[in-house]
Order: C-alpha cells, then sequence, then structure tokens
C-alpha cells in the first residue's frame, strides 16, 4: 500500500476544483414540439384513391346485374298561347250597309256591287227606278253588336242618307223641283266568322228595323239650381263666353278662370257671336250660396247656354265643369267630357287631373 506524502505545514497545495465547463452550443438542437396539428391530407389522398380502386369492380357488377330498362319522362307541359280577340264586325257591317245604300241590281257588275257581293256572296241588290237616283250622301255608324251562339253576330247600323223628296203641296214650290233632305234610317246586319281573329262573312241583305230603344234617363246629380246672380254664375258665364267667343281669339285669357295646374284649350272650329247662360245647377247647394267658401272646396256644375253663330243659327249646349274655390272666386278645374253617375250620399266630388286638351 502507497503512503500518502505528506507536505510539510504552509506548502500545501491547494485542493482542485472541479469544474464544470459548459459547452458553447448543444451538439444537436432540441425538437421543439409544435402547437399546430400535423395535416392528414396526404393521407386520407391514398385512403380514397385506394378505395375508389376497390369499389371500381364492386359498381360494375352491380350496374350489370340490374335490369336494363328506359325511364319515363314526363313531356313538358304545352305553353298556353295568347288568346287572340274575336275581330269586331261592326266597321265591316256600316262598309257593308254604306255600299249596299249606293248599289244599284241594274249594274251588279261595277266597282260597288262587285263589292258588296264579295262581302256578302248571298245579298240582294236594291233594284232601283229609272229616275231614281243613289244617295249623294251616306253617314253609316254602327250602334250595337249582339253575339249569337255558334258563332253568329248581329251589327245594328244607323244610316243617314240626303234622301230625295217631291215637294209637299201649297209649299209654293214647282212641281218639276226636287227637295232633298236628309233620313235616317236603321239596319240590321247579319253575319258569322271573327273567331281568333279570323275572317268575317255577311249571311246575305240587311234588314231595315226601327232605332234601338233608349235606356231610361238617370236622376241628375245637378238638383240645387244656381241663382244667376251668384258667384258661380258669374265665373261660368265668363269663362263659357271666353271659351266660345273670346275677344282676340278662340279662348284667348282662359287662364284667368282655371285653377293653377288645369290645361284647357278652346275649340278652334267655334264660330259662335254670342253667348248666352240659360241655366245652371250645381251637385251640392254650397255651390249656390251668395258667398264662396273655404279655399278648396269643389262642386260639379251644369251650364246650359245658348251660342249663336255668324250665321244667325243659335245651338243649345250643355257643358258640365267642375269648379273649385280659390281665393274668394270660383275657378274652373275641370271640363268633362261625359255625364257624371249619380254618387252616393256623403261622398265628395272627385278632384280633376289635368291633361292636354281639357281636364276630366
Amino acid at each position: 500500500m502507497a503512503r500518502r506524502r505528506t507536505l510539510p505545514p504552509g506548502r500545501e497545495r491547494p485542493a482542485r476544483r472541479i469544474a464544470s465547463s459548459t459547452p458553447l452550443r448543444a451538439s444537436r438542437p432540441e425538437t421543439v414540439p409544435a402547437g399546430r396539428p400535423v395535416s392528414r391530407g396526404p393521407r386520407l389522398a391514398r385512403i380514397g384513391i385506394w378505395t375508389a380502386l376497390a369499389a371500381g369492380p364492386l359498381a360494375l357488377m352491380v350496374a350489370l346485374a340490374a335490369p336494363s330498362g328506359t325511364v319515363a319522362q314526363a313531356a313538358p307541359a304545352p305553353t298556353p298561347s295568347a288568346a287572340r280577340p274575336q275581330a269586331d264586325p261592326a266597321g265591316t257591317a256600316s262598309h257593308f250597309v254604306e255600299l249596299w245604300l249606293r248599289a244599284d241590281a241594274a249594274a251588279p257588275d261595277n266597282p260597288v256591287g262587285a263589292a258588296v257581293r264579295a262581302m256578302a256572296p248571298q245579298a240582294e241588290l236594291p233594284a232601283r227606278a229609272r229616275e231614281a237616283r243613289a244617295p249623294e250622301a251616306v253617314r253609316v255608324t254602327a250602334l250595337r253588336t249582339v253575339r249569337l251562339p255558334g258563332g253568329g253576330w248581329t251589327v245594328t247600323v244607323a244610316a243617314v242618307t240626303d234622301e230625295q223628296h217631291e215637294p209637299a203641296p201649297g209649299t209654293g214650290t214647282t212641281d218639276s223641283a226636287v227637295v232633298v233632305q236628309p233620313a235616317v234610317r236603321y239596319f240590321a246586319v247579319s253575319g258569322t266568322g271573327g273567331k281568333d281573329d279570323g275572317p268575317l262573312v255577311i249571311t246575305g241583305s240587311p234588314a231595315e228595323v226601327s232605332a234601338p230603344e233608349a235606356a231610361p234617363a238617370s236622376t241628375s246629380v245637378f238638383d240645387h239650381p244656381v241663382p244667376s246672380t251668384g258667384p258661380l254664375a258669374v265665373s261660368l258665364g265668363q269663362f263659357l263666353r271666353t271659351y266660345l267667343a273670346g275677344a282676340g281669339g278662340q279662348g284667348a285669357g282662359l287662364e284667368r278662370y282655371l285653377s293653377p295646374g288645369t290645361r284647357l284649350y278652346a275649340p278652334r272650329a267655334a264660330s259662335y257671336a254670342r253667348v248666352e247662360v240659360q241655366d245652371i245647377a250645381a251637385d251640392t247647394e254650397t255651390a249656390g250660396g251668395k258667398d264662396v267658401p273655404a279655399d278648396g272646396t269643389k262642386a260639379r256644375v251644369r251650364g246650359r247656354i245658348e251660342g249663336e253663330d255668324r250665321a244667325g243659327t243659335r245651338w243649345p249646349l250643355e257643358y258640365h265643369l267642375t269648379v273649385t274655390a280659390r281665393a274668394g272666386r270660383w275657378e274652373i278645374s275641370a271640363l268633362d267630357t261625359g255625364s257624371p253617375a249619380p254618387m252616393p250620399a256623403g261622398v265628395a266630388s272627385p278632384s280633376a287631373t289635368p291633361i292636354a286638351g281639357g281636364t276630366r
């Protein structure tokens, strides 16, 4: 056994320190765990590919084992086309009556007779006397159309003709003179056709009939007379005189009688030298008062006047108007073109809407 060497006091060697040296860097970097999951896309893609390959033969076997057949599909529903309107026979009937009144059985091949036969192959033409002539002027208007079962129709036509007549005894005219007087006649024309806007045909000669029956007159809404000296009568009279016989041209200065926003034009063909107001009535008692009501008050008015033209002929005329109170006077806000129907009690008069050429 080796003996340990002992040094004298004071000369001992200091004890060695075992230093633990820390390397400057690790020989291998540490692996830090990631904070997000690892994508499994490639793995799922591989699984999908193998599944498809495995299912291919199985799908083929199922298709071969299934019974073959044709799948019936419902046919598309046909789109209904727009219904075509039924042809209106009124114009055809009016034209036929005008031609028929001018036709003559003695000349069936002239243009008028040929046109009648083209429209109505079975129609007979009028047989005129030698001295008789076709009417010089014929004006026809279709009044009423009646539809019959089976596609037939009948149109009532009014014809105004200039007929030649012998002078009445005691009139002072010579026997050789011929008097031409207007005559009003009514004819019923029957025919078929016109379905789906198709052609029309007249089945025979027209039948002369009486005038169509008129409907009974309805109760007038103008049951409140307006005094001739009241503010409404004065305003209405001034307006109608300016409207029909205004100084400086027809309708000059109409704007002063119209409500704001109302447009109205006077008839250019009118040539009245004098206009007189005969009667004025309103649909409300307020319109006939001595004082003009509050602004915005409306009333419907009927004015009967007499216009005398420059030849001295007097023409009775009737106007229906809507008036509105404003600034202490009545103003014209509408010139109605039709007779108004009676309104229920408690219903106010409708307001007017301005239109070109007049209001309604």
